[in-house]
């Protein structure tokens, strides 16, 4: 009974630790997430990770690389910028010029940024983005 007690004691005690940890969440942003599955997926990431790094302030955004394998077709490959998909691409089962690729999606997520930023800063709620 005596250590249920104390037990109890410990958990009523740590809530408003818990309750303040809760509100004090970090959030990570500027992240390029990379599910890709093939080589060519993994070398567009890296090229693109690597422009992605130099951009400033990219805090809030979060990139996020998909990529889709048929087998008789080659892949799929999507950009999304916090779930809005961007930018999507088709690598054949040869070589193909991914690095021009991946230049060409930073070029539309530098516009979609900035676009979102206009818009928050003229208030416009709506969006029409379709960078596809």
């Amino acid at each position: 009974m005596r250590c249920i007690l104390c037990l109890l004691m410990l958990t009523l005690a740590s809530a408003p630790a818990l309750a303040a940890a809760e509100a004090d969440d970090i959030e990570i942003s500027g992240l390029v997430i990379d599910r890709t599955l093939t080589r060519f997926g993994k070398d567009f990431g890296f090229y693109y990770s690597g422009y992605w790094r130099d951009l400033p302030f990219t805090q809030g955004f979060n990139v996020t690389l998909y990529e889709t394998v048929f087998p008789q077709a080659g892949t799929l490959l999507t950009l999304e910028v916090n779930g809005t998909r961007i930018y999507q691409t088709h690598f054949g089962r040869r070589a193909s010029p991914i690095k021009e690729r991946a230049e060409q999606a930073i070029l539309l997520t530098i516009d979609y940024i900035a676009s979102v930023r206009a818009q928050s800063m003229t208030g416009e709620l709506g969006s029409n983005w379709d960078g596809i």
